[in-house]
């Protein structure tokens, strides 16, 4: 794919200088810039790689000097990670699959797929399904019964899609995800660890026995522009719906407990887990191998930092840090403390040998 320097400037909304006609056929970074290329020098910290590079044609920050590096054209950008974005979308070219139903696929003769769609090799489609258009479906991946899947989703290869899961348009789902899976969800038929636990007991009984499981008749509902990592887990719902709001983009190996409600626009880093019936409003973020204890509810626009483990509820517009986490200013300056705690002990202890020594001198 080559597109010239004007028309990737076009697709950004960008101002472009210089030779703007010349030919480019995809990005690199600063220090293996060699023509043909556009390399993505947004900050000045690029300057030296880019200057000791064969780069003719950049991606500046602005108010930079494009003449004196050298190039023969350039691209100014306002907002360097957003215009990533855009260029990293013009020039993907995504899987290469071919149009059409693969001989080896398994499609029930009920299922409805759309037009213009493309179904991978030893893909099995179940009955009742129904597919939107440009749909693609990487190889072994398994769609089951009555699953609803919208327009322009990519699955990849080896995805789980169980059955009665809803989900809307541009679905992105990287390898190996499971959605709908059922949730961990058992009872004993008396009061038992986990209950004596919550109550604050000091000791604990010696168990009531086999565990029943609480089976799952619910499903998960996925709205539109929702991406999911690799090996991630979404379980359907126990008696309502696990529910993903559109937008909401989670990455690998991310586990979403039974019930759970996933508002709008949210983000959820990798190893975070949302234990069942936890709520998290639109425009939440969890950082890395966060936790979620499960029927707590996190307000909007709030942020739990990494390994954060949130045990109660949160309102909106904080940012939570820690184990329990308590809102950042909190935690750090309690961090602080503690680090603080070995020269504490230490004074403290000399103060006692000073009131020692007046006691003995009296």
């Amino acid at each position: 794919m080559h597109i010239t320097v004007a028309e990737l400037a076009k697709s950004l909304g960008a101002e472009a200088v210089g030779d703007v006609e010349q030919l480019i056929s995809g990005p690199c970074e600063p220090s293996a810039a060699k023509a043909g290329l556009i390399a993505l020098a947004m900050d000045e910290t690029y300057r030296e790689a880019l200057q000791q590079s064969d780069a003719t044609v950049a991606v500046l920050w602005q108010g930079a000097d494009w003449v004196a590096l050298g190039l023969s054209a350039a691209i100014f950008v306002p907002r360097p990670r957003y215009a990533l974005s855009g260029i990293t979308g013009v020039f993907d070219h995504g899987p290469d699959i071919a149009k059409g139903v693969h001989p080896t696929a398994v499609i029930d003769s009920s299922a409805e797929i759309a037009e213009n769609s493309s179904i991978g090799p030893f893909v099995v489609i179940g009955k009742g399904v129904k597919i939107g258009a440009n749909v693609r479906i990487l190889s072994h991946s398994s769609i089951a019964e009555n699953a609803q899947i919208g327009a322009n989703a990519l699955i990849f290869e080896g995805v789980r899609i169980r059955a009665n899961v809803r989900i809307g348009d541009d679905f992105i789902c990287q390898s190996n995800a499971v959605i709908g899976g059922d949730g961990f969800s058992f009872v004993t038929p008396e009061p038992g660890a986990i209950e004596e636990a919550r109550s604050m007991a000091q000791e604990l009984s010696d168990g009531t026995g086999e565990y029943a499981r609480i089976n799952s008749l619910g499903t998960v509902v996925i709205g539109d522009r929702v991406e999911v990592g690799a090996n991630t887990t979404i379980d359907r719902g126990t008696i309502s719906d696990t529910i993903i709001g559109t937008g909401t983009k989670i990455d690998n190996l991310v586990q979403i407990g039974h019930n759970v409600k996933v508002g709008k626009h949210c983000l959820l880093c990798g190893m975070a887990g949302i234990a069942g019936s936890a709520v998290l409003h639109d425009r939440v973020i969890l950082g890395g191998n966060a936790g979620v204890m499960d029927h707590v509810v996190i307000g909007a626009n709030s942020i739990a930092t990494g390994k954060a483990a949130i045990l109660s509820n949160v309102p909106p517009n904080r940012v939570m840090m820690g184990n329990p986490a308590v809102p950042m200013k909190v935690s750090i300056e309690s961090y602080k403390a503690v680090r603080r705690l070995p020269r504490l002990m230490q004074k403290i202890e000399d103060l006692q040998k000073q009131v020692s020594k007046l006691d003995t001198n009296k």
